[in-house]
């Protein structure tokens, strides 16, 4: 059937709507491939701080955690007050 078979059985009405509804998926799908492109540069800039992140709670403390033990430079003035 061709599109002036179309045409002519089902009137001018019919074919608008066809192609409207065609140019609307197309549209659509146009429209989508900003949000894929932006969604697959988030999912990387993600995967590399999540990367960091667990680089960086993995390494081990520099120095000792419990603040009671005494420091290797301690100012004056924390040794008057101490």
């Amino acid at each position: 059937m061709t599109t002036f078979d179309v045409l002519a059985r089902f009137g001018t009405a019919a074919l608008l709507r066809h192609v409207g509804t065609l140019v609307l998926f197309l549209l659509l799908h146009l429209l989508r491939i900003p949000f894929v492109l932006i969604e697959r540069v988030l999912a990387e800039v993600m995967k590399r701080l999540d990367r960091y992140a667990v680089e960086q709670a993995s390494r081990p403390p520099s120095r000792p955690i419990n603040q009671f033990f005494p420091h290797d430079h301690t100012s004056p003035q924390e040794a008057s007050h101490g």
